[in-house]
């Protein structure tokens, strides 16, 4: 792996990867659903939906064309606090990688044509989200434990703040949070990392010494306060889908490792404890998982089930009672061994193609404005000890749990009252 930093602030990362015929390209954005304002919630994923539809050189059907003549791959995803732009080529294709991603971030246009479009696109995906509910719960239950929180509102925004939004605030939201010193170009396969810095000074000329009206690092976010609640959503649905849930760590925090390999022993796997009582030993659910998020300052760890309405009651009192017996009594040696296998062997599996690669290296980058090697990282997993797992298990179970319950409970009183007593 190689880093450049380009006068302006852009960060060019590199990994070549040995016998890759393919070359992976992602320019990364440290701004996302965080840095916005409640009346502007929704804006950094409708931007990168509207980014696509023209350039001053392309159209979105010029791009798709390109794209498609070379048998490529070209999208973005939006998340809590980065955007990422990505593609993937056959190697002899970087250049035209290079060029669409940095036009398409640069470049777009977001005209008043386009965003009336776009934002029905956009309408229809909050939509296909409310239709999935366990896609619903999780977004529900965000909102329960973060609050009124920039983390605990939906990256797509919602139907009103969607349907409000303006050619203008879309395109000051680009020029003021889409700047150089905020862009990583990450880049991986069979390349090198002076072919892609000479690439990116070309895209990026005329964009990096010229004065930008920059925004705030991070703007529109406030200290967590008040405890976590739990909500409700009617759905005349065949299943309930259950998520509760407490707030963790930040990813800074010393405590993250141990919180992953806890996580993995708890729900994170075929052999963790939810998965084995709730559906392996009594056939109660098809899905049950428990899952961590991880923010700059702060995170939830959160499990998931989804079973018949009649099972739920059974279904939350054995989950309650794996949290409660892994608080008082902890995980054990064995349990701590595969949990660490399973972190270990999912990390290194994961990075065997060029993508993945070029994801690893351009989030930690923008992340952490570095790079951890992968060996590094495992080094942080096998020194985990039991007793640093069991302590954040201790902590961490004790602390108030909220969530949030899809399916068919118009109100607290039609719910089970072995959630009622769960959540107070």
């Amino acid at each position: 792996m190689r880093r450049t930093v380009l006068p302006g602030g852009l960060r060019i990362v590199t990994e070549t990867v040995p016998g890759s015929r393919s070359a992976a390209v992602g320019l990364w954005v440290g701004t996302g659903s965080r840095d916005e304002h409640p009346a502007s919630a929704g804006a950094a994923h409708f931007l990168e939906h509207l980014l696509f539809k023209s350039t001053p050189t392309r159209t979105a059907a010029s791009m798709a064309a390109e794209m498609d003549a070379v048998g490529g791959e070209f999208n973005a995803f939006t998340s809590k606090e980065l955007t990422c732009y990505h593609a993937h080529v056959l190697d002899t294709d970087l250049e035209l990688a290079v060029d669409l991603v940095t036009d398409v971030v640069l470049r777009g246009e977001c005209r008043s044509a386009d965003v009336e479009i776009e934002r029905e696109v956009v309408l229809e995906e909050i939509a296909m989200r409310d239709d999935d509910p366990e896609d619903l719960a999780i977004d529900c239950a965000s909102a329960a434990l973060l609050g009124d929180n920039p983390l605990g509102r939906p990256v797509t925004g919602t139907v009103e703040t969607v349907s409000a939004m303006s050619r203008d605030r879309l395109r000051g939201f680009h020029r003021r949070r889409y700047t150089p010193e905020r862009m990583v170009l990450a880049v991986a396969g069979n390349v090198t990392h002076a072919q892609v810095v000479r690439l990116a000074r070309r895209a990026f000329a005329g964009h990096l010494d010229e004065a930008a009206e920059s925004a705030p690092v991070r703007a529109g976010t406030r200290r967590l306060t008040g405890l976590p609640e739990f909500d409700a959503v009617g759905r005349d649905s065949e299943q309930a889908h259950l998520v509760v849930g407490v707030r963790s760590f930040g990813r800074f925090e010393r405590d993250r490792w141990a919180l992953s390999v806890l996580n993995s022993a708890v729900g994170g796997g075929l052999s963790s404890r939810l998965f084995l009582q709730i559906r392996e030993e009594r056939g109660l659910a098809y899905s049950v998982y428990s899952a961590v998020d991880t923010y700059s300052d702060t995170g939830m760890w959160f499990l998931y089930a989804g079973c018949s309405p009649e099972r739920l009651g059974e279904v939350t009192t054995l989950a309650r009672g794996v949290l409660e017996d892994v608080r008082d009594n902890g995980i054990a040696a064995d349990e701590l061994a595969r949990a660490k296998g399973s972190l270990r062997g999912g990390l290194v599996l994961g990075l065997e193609d060029a993508q993945s690669r070029m994801h690893r290296i351009g989030r930690s980058e923008i992340r952490y404005q570095n790079q951890r090697s992968v060996a590094r990282t495992l080094r942080d997993i096998d020194a985990v000890r039991l007793e640093d797992v069991n302590r954040v298990a201790r902590e961490l179970f004790s602390r108030p749990v909220g969530g949030a319950l899809v399916g068919p409970y118009r109100n607290r009183r039609t719910q089970p009252p072995a959630i009622r007593s769960w959540l107070g």
